[in-house]
C-alpha cells in the first residue's frame, strides 16, 4: 500500500511537471544526449558509490567489525540496487544491515554503524552546500544563497548539538527521546578522537563531489554549459528534499526540486527536466552491480542449504 502511495505521488509530480514542459522536445532532447559524457558520468557515480562505501567500512572499524572492504562495497552496491531499481519494502539500509548480521554481528550494533554512516554523509552534504555557497556567493539571488546557508548551519549545529545530549540525562527516562541519548552515547564513543570523525566527513565531502562531477557530466551532454558551481550549491537541496521518502526512488521529488531551483538561474526547464531523467537513469545503471553481489549471495545461502 505505502508503495502504491508513492507510486501515485510520482505519477502526479510528472504530471503537473508535464503541464509546463513539451514531452516531445523532452524526447529530442534525451535522444541527442552525448554518450561520451554520460559514460563519464557512470564512472564517477560509481566511484562516489565505492567511495561511500569504503566510508562505511572505516565506521564499522570503529565498532570492531573485522570484514574487507569488498564485503561493503558488494553490500552497498546491494543496498543501491534496492533502492532504485526494485520497488521493495526493504530499503538499502536495511540490506546492509542483514548482510552485517548474517555474518554474525549484533543487530543493534549493524543499526548504529549503518545510521552513523548516513548521518556523517548528510553532514557532508550540508559542510559542502555551506562552503561552497559562501565561497561563490551571488552565484544565485541572496534570498536563495542565505537560506541555503541557514539550513547548511542549522543541521550542521544539530548533529554537533548531538554530541552533548548524553549529558542530558533525563532524556533516557523517554520513549522517543532516548534515541537521541543513546545515539549521543554511541557518537561519543565511536569519535573520541574527533580527527577521525573530520576525516570521515572529508570522505562524505569526496563523495557528493563525486555525485555532482556525475550530474555536471549528464549536462555537457545534453549542451547544458552551466558552471559547476552552479551544481555544488543547487543540487545538495535537492538531495535534502530526497530524504522525505514522499516518492519510487526519489522519483518527482527530485525532478520538481531540480526544475524550481536551476531555473533560477537557467531558463530551459526542458533541459533541466533531462538532466535530472538522464541522472535517475544512470542511478539505476550504476546501481545494476548489485543485482549481480545479492544474486550471488542467493546462490551461496541455498549451496549451504542444500
Amino acid at each position: 500500500m505505502k508503495n502504491v502511495l508513492k507510486l501515485l505521488i510520482t505519477i502526479a509530480i510528472f504530471y503537473y511537471l508535464f503541464q509546463y514542459i513539451d514531452f516531445y522536445a523532452l524526447i529530442t532532447v534525451l535522444s541527442k544526449s552525448h554518450g561520451g559524457d554520460i559514460l563519464i558520468a557512470l564512472v564517477f557515480q560509481m566511484g562516489s558509490t565505492y567511495l561511500a562505501a569504503y566510508r562505511w567500512r572505516a565506521i564499522s572499524k570503529l565498532l570492531v567489525f573485522d570484514e574487507p572492504l569488498s564485503f561493503y562495497v558488494n553490500s552497498y552496491f546491494k543496498g543501491s540496487f534496492f533502492n532504485q531499481v526494485l520497488p521493495s519494502s526493504i530499503g538499502g539500509d536495511a540490506v546492509r544491515v542483514l548482510d552485517l548480521t548474517s555474518h554474525g554481528y549484533d543487530k543493534k550494533e549493524a543499526f548504529y554503524g549503518v545510521f552513523v554512516d548516513r548521518v556523517v554523509g548528510l553532514v557532508g552534504l550540508l559542510v559542502l552546500n555551506l562552503f561552497s555557497t559562501i565561497f561563490f556567493f551571488g552565484t544565485f539571488k541572496d534570498s536563495f544563497s542565505y537560506l541555503i546557508i541557514l539550513i547548511s548551519l542549522a543541521g550542521i549545529s544539530g548533529f554537533t548539538l548531538l554530541f552533548f545530549l548524553n549529558k542530558i540525562h533525563f532524556l533516557q527516562h523517554y520513549k522517543f527521546l532516548n534515541l537521541f541519548y543513546r545515539l549521543a552515547n554511541r557518537l561519543n564513543s565511536l569519535y573520541k578522537n574527533k580527527t577521525i570523525l573530520l576525516k570521515h566527513i572529508g570522505i562524505s565531502v569526496g563523495v557528493h563531489l563525486l555525485t555532482l562531477m556525475a550530474i555536471f557530466a549528464i549536462a555537457l551532454s545534453i549542451d547544458v554549459k552551466l558552471d559547476f558551481q552552479i551544481f555544488l550549491i543547487a543540487i545538495p537541496p535537492v538531495f535534502l528534499l530526497m530524504i522525505v521518502p514522499l516518492s519510487l526512488a526519489g522519483w518527482g521529488i527530485r525532478e520538481g526540486a531540480m526544475v524550481g531551483i536551476l531555473m533560477l538561474v537557467y531558463e530551459d526547464k526542458t533541459k533541466i527536466l533531462a538532466i535530472s531523467i538522464l541522472y535517475g537513469l544512470l542511478l539505476i545503471i550504476s546501481a545494476l552491480p548489485g543485482s549481480y553481489f545479492w544474486i550471488k549471495g542467493i546462490s551461496k545461502k541455498t549451496k549451504k542449504i542444500g
